[in-house]
């Protein structure tokens, strides 16, 4: 008996393993009946790991459509692309998404992730004839984590750095960006008052390297000729110092690049009321049309 039950239990465990690795308890995602789903398409291959995204494209239309790539967050460590669902929002306004994944910490640390949202980015436009997508009107879009690599991804435009993995002669150059309360400076972050472990387990063998940091930082990155920026945050967050996002958009504004900050009263770590993402989606939507026509 005690080993029936022993079994159940082990056979319970790996089942939950196995749910949570393919993201099978999310549901899946609904989308319009004149788009198509292309789930699990490899964008890049690093050694044995292969880097999977879901494409939801309407391949009919009859002029190429905008295009949003969205990064799940996790502090680098965790997370799946299944965990995200709720695109209605750019599916009414004509917009192809990219759900993608990324390498994690325990299979690569820093840059790996960053190189991965490169090569996302590279991907697309390799293959923008095909997906019916118009290359000029990628936007890139993340939460905490994921917000980071949508900063990383577009503030680097044509800045090869991270590109070894994935090679293009092609212009990179995003028409917006949307950080959702992201790690804009990973120092602070490591070693401020908050001393994430996510962030320290992230930068592994680079932990001390004060160049490597600054340059995986993406308040490092914003120049007068950066694409626009709209931000997002909580100024009760827990996790991502709220003046993060404070200190980018001052950085932005003076600049003088194009950028819109909401700041979400008593908002925690993405835990937004419904009246608010309401809002916010309102909001992102209302500001991406002035640069995706």
């Amino acid at each position: 008996m005690k080993k029936n039950v022993y079994f159940f239990i082990l056979v319970l465990f790996w089942s939950q393993c196995f749910s949570q690795e393919t993201g099978g308890e999310f549901k899946p995602v609904e989308f319009p009946p004149n788009y198509t789903a292309q789930l699990n398409i490899t964008y890049t291959k690093v050694k044995e790991w292969e880097g999977k995204a879901d494409l939801y494209l309407n391949l009919n239309s009859k002029t190429p459509t905008p295009v949003i790539i969205n990064i799940h967050g996790g502090g680098w460590n965790k997370g799946v692309k299944e965990s995200q669902t709720g695109f209605n929002t750019f599916f009414k306004a004509g917009y192809a998404v990219v759900n993608m994944e990324y390498r994690l910490s325990q299979q690569a640390t820093a840059p790996a992730a960053i190189e991965d949202t490169r090569c996302m980015l590279i991907y697309l436009v390799e293959h923008a004839k095909d997906l019916n997508i118009d290359p000029k009107k990628i936007v890139i879009m993340g939460g905490s984590a994921g917000g980071h690599l949508a900063l990383m991804g577009g503030l680097l435009g044509n800045d090869r750095r991270f590109d070894n993995n994935c090679m293009t002669s092609k212009e990179i150059r995003v028409a917006a960006i949307i950080d959702k309360y992201g790690i804009t400076d990973v120092y602070d972050w490591s070693f401020g008052k908050l001393k994430s472990k996510s962030a320290l387990q992230w930068l592994g063998s680079k932990i001390a390297d004060k160049e490597f940091i600054k340059s995986v930082s993406p308040i490092n990155y914003v120049t007068k000729n950066s694409p626009p920026v709209f931000i997002v945050h909580g100024d009760a967050d827990p996790t991502v110092p709220y003046q993060q996002s404070v200190d980018l958009y001052r950085k932005l504004q003076e600049m003088g690049v194009d950028s819109q900050f909401i700041s979400v009263p008593g908002g925690l770590h993405g835990k937004f009321d419904q009246e608010q993402n309401r809002e916010i989606n309102t909001a992102i939507i209302t500001f991406l049309s002035k640069y995706v026509n």
